[in-house]
């Protein structure tokens, strides 16, 4: 069985010594993940545009283990205001589709004041063969 670590270049790994995501066979552990672009360092104000970005750098992650979205088994998803929950439930209910992940979501308050919202995952990654219906495309997270 292969376990290797996948990086993603932002400040905050260096900083915490921890990996984006540990790939150990199958299964594919992504750290929380924040709204920020890492190839310019932005992040939104927007809870919305921050889970989209979320979404967006978990499934380059995902890919780099020959997985995506679909492959998702378990959402965490950290909130900075309990008032973000519904923009954010509506970028995630747009992005998959049945079977839906498993999620459990926390109020709580991050270490930089700019992040609304984290995401962690857990995925198993599928032969591509059983890649199921197309959940995972992201298509919603958009919107």
């Amino acid at each position: 069985m292969t376990r290797y670590a996948i990086t993603s270049g932002s400040r905050f790994e260096a900083m915490a010594g921890y990996s984006r995501a540990v790939v150990d066979g199958d299964w594919i552990f992504v750290s929380g993940t924040a709204g920020y672009d890492f190839e310019t360092g932005a992040i939104s104000d927007d809870a919305h545009e921050q889970a989209v970005q979320c979404l967006a750098t978990i499934r380059q992650t995902l890919q780099k283990a020959d997985a995506d979205l679909a492959d998702i088994v378990r959402l965490r998803v950290y909130l900075a205001d309990r008032a973000d929950l519904d923009a954010v439930c509506r970028v995630l209910a747009g992005t998959f589709d049945d079977p839906r992940p498993t999620n459990t979501t926390i109020v709580c308050m991050f270490a930089v004041e700019e992040i609304r919202v984290e995401i962690e995952v857990t995925a198993l990654r599928r032969s591509r063969g059983q890649a199921g219906n197309g959940a995972g495309t992201a298509s919603g997270a958009g919107s």
